[in-house]
């Protein structure tokens, strides 16, 4: 079923799903929103997951028919809010920039590195600035419900690392991968920028699911990564992603008590959030 915004139910928490993630709700309601930004990626599924509303959203489209740099950031975070979504949870693809964590390594880094240029980042480009903190880019209540619940489902996670986020749609050269990793960067991806950025300018927690599906561009030796390989290893490892992220999902304070919903307090905004 299709509905209007006026219409649609509401959900707490979002889930925007990476490639290979286009399914995830059961006994879903479909909703589509249309934003100030434009459309969002696709139509949003609703429905129940451990006893919580859930919006998820394809961030690629189902069709995959977004690749990294033209995917509507700004309207998938837009409607996510609208809908009521307050956390959000961003399970993605990711390389790896150090051996120690290979194919099949969940990771939840603590910090991100830019390196996309000509996305839109802001909601706030007419009216006035508004600056935000960003020293610490993902929600410290999400990161460690994401932790405890890969742990204990015998997943052992990565605690902490940089995510650097590169433009796409290629991948890195050799020599790029080894700048990013002297740099002491843990991570690559293409889709984890400007959607933190974004979240934190609607006060909403985000928090990164990064499984790990190669060595980018072989680090120091090897072919490099082919999306072939991409998708095979997250292909290998999706259901127990989607389990965790019902776990991590559950695991998520009822209350938020992080700093994320105070962010934009004492700041006027030039613009009315929904």
């Amino acid at each position: 079923m299709s509905t209007s915004r006026e219409d649609a139910a509401s959900a707490d928490i979002g889930v925007i799903g990476g490639s290979g993630f286009y399914s995830f709700l059961d006994d879903i309601e479909e909703v589509r929103v249309e934003t100030p930004y434009g459309t969002p990626s696709d139509v949003i599924a609703l429905g129940e997951l451990a006893g919580r509303r859930v919006a998820f959203l394809p961030r690629h489209g189902r069709d995959h028919r977004y690749p990294p740099h033209k995917i509507p950031y700004r309207a998938n975070l837009w409607a996510l809010r609208s809908l009521g979504v307050r956390q959000v949870l961003a399970p993605s693809a990711v390389g790896s920039l150090t051996p120690e964590y290979g194919p099949g390594t969940l990771a939840v880094p603590d910090q991100l590195a830019d390196r996309t240029h000509g996305r839109a980042q802001t909601f706030y480009d007419e009216g006035g600035a508004v600056h935000l903190s960003f020293s610490d880019p993902y929600c410290p209540a999400g990161r460690r419900a994401a932790a405890d619940s890969a742990k204990a489902a015998g997943w052992r996670p990565v605690e902490g690392g940089t995510l650097v986020v590169i433009e796409g749609p290629r991948f890195s050269t050799r020599a790029e991968s080894q700048w990013f990793a002297a740099q002491g960067w843990t991570l690559v991806g293409m889709t984890g920028h400007p959607e933190a950025v974004l979240a934190r300018e609607l006060a909403l927690c985000y928090t990164p699911l990064c499984l790990v599906t190669d060595l980018d561009a072989g680090i120091e030796e090897g072919d490099g990564v082919t999306m072939e390989e991409v998708l095979r290893v997250f292909g290998e490892n999706i259901d127990r992603l989607r389990t965790l992220v019902a776990d991590v999902v559950g695991a998520l304070p009822a209350e938020r008590g992080c700093p994320c919903p105070r962010v934009l307090d004492g700041i006027k905004l030039p613009l009315e959030l929904p």
